[in-house]
């Protein structure tokens, strides 16, 4: 298989948890947030994550590839989120529940009504949802997903419920889109055992699933997630994997790549 196995880095987060499942080796001492695959590559153009949130996190937003290249970074933001487990009535605020100016939003964000405006959508296990860049969202609490995003650690917040922890008005301001969500596109089938998840944004995300294997020739800077443990690949090439599969792929670019995935 040409792949190489990303280490794990578990990051404390104050909306964290101290129950994670074993297999990712995380202090219980500590409450944590986020276990980070990161790839050894500094170009890398994707960065998974998995989340186990036991409070809500910051109302937020990231910027879109000219907003962080004008600040010098190499790229924005987008993400997805793929929903491991929910508890009864997690939910995740993804857009607002009507437009608003930024005026408005600025107000909302001072005054925390912004809550309220924020449109929480309930979510359970096998949920996708795709977050282009400048979309405002909060992912809720008591919830376990994987997250797939652009390779950039920068986020905006625009509310906090109260904590003692910095926001960035003028600088979210700037680049939020102040708009209800719009799912950018629907899953649908692309070959046996092919689902495509999300495309047309800054990556395409997809779901691979064979009994008894698969191989595949996959694009240059593929992430490859198992949906069965922790392990996260970097992937380029002619991958074989044995036994039965169930992973998600995400590479770069917005397109679907002509791919073949053979049993």
């Amino acid at each position: 298989m040409t792949a190489q196995l990303l280490p794990s880095r578990p990051v404390a987060r104050i909306w964290g948890r101290r129950d994670l499942p074993a297999a990712f080796g995380a202090p219980a001492d500590e409450a944590i947030g986020e276990i980070w695959f990161e790839d050894p590559d500094p170009e890398a153009a994707l960065l998974v994550k998995y989340l186990f949130t036991s409070e809500r996190l910051s109302i937020q937003v990231h910027p879109d590839d000219a907003a962080a290249c004008a600040r010098g970074h190499k790229r924005g933001k987008d993400e997805a989120w793929y929903v491991l487990g929910a508890e009864p009535g997690a939910t995740i605020g993804l857009g607002l529940t009507r437009r608003v100016s930024p005026d408005e939003l600025g107000a909302a964000a001072r005054d925390g009504s912004i809550e309220a405006l924020l449109d929480w959508r309930p979510v359970a296990a096998g949920d996708v949802f795709y977050s282009p860049a400048g979309t405002i969202h909060a992912i809720g609490a008591g919830l376990s997903l994987i997250e797939i995003q652009q390779n950039l650690d920068l986020t905006y917040r625009l509310y906090d419920y109260g904590r003692p922890r910095a926001l960035h008005l003028d600088e979210a301001l700037a680049v939020a889109d102040p708009v209800p969500w719009v799912r950018p596109s629907a899953p649908r089938e692309a070959g046996p055992g092919r689902t495509i998840l999300a495309e047309g944004g800054a990556f395409v995300l997809e779901r691979w699933r064979a009994e008894d294997g698969l191989e595949a020739a996959v694009p240059e800077g593929t992430m490859l997630v198992s949906l069965g443990d922790s392990a996260v690949w970097a992937a380029k090439g002619r991958v074989a994997l044995e036994g039965p599969v169930d992973l998600l792929a995400a590479y770069p670019g917005g397109d679907v790549r002509d791919l073949e995935l053979r049993a």
